[in-house]
């Protein structure tokens, strides 16, 4: 049970684990703005105020928005150097330095 107007952890689990290929447009577009909603309810209401449930709730989505943050980091790093790779390639076969 999650507290009033906040995403119960069923709905946030489900958006979680439904590939985004079978989304609608709308469906995105309502999960990014309930997810923005619910977590400036989670930076505003005292943990002392929340269920037992919300409080879980919102450490798990915090520790899921920890882990797509440290993905996202290693992905652009992983791009930074493919694309340094190939500009030494191109270097190369053009004769640069």
């Amino acid at each position: 049970m999650s507290d009033a107007g906040r995403k119960s952890v069923t709905d946030q689990v489900t958006e979680k684990i439904t590939p985004d290929s079978s989304k609608s447009t709308l469906d995105k577009a309502k999960e990014t703005v309930t997810g923005t909603y619910d977590r400036a309810a989670d930076a505003v209401q005292p943990n002392d105020s929340k269920s037992t449930t919300q409080q879980a709730s919102d450490k798990v989505r915090g520790g899921s928005d920890d882990a797509s943050d440290a993905s996202k980091g290693y992905i652009q790093s992983a791009q930074e150097a493919v694309g340094g790779l190939a500009q030494s390639v191109s270097d190369t076969i053009n004769g640069k330095k």
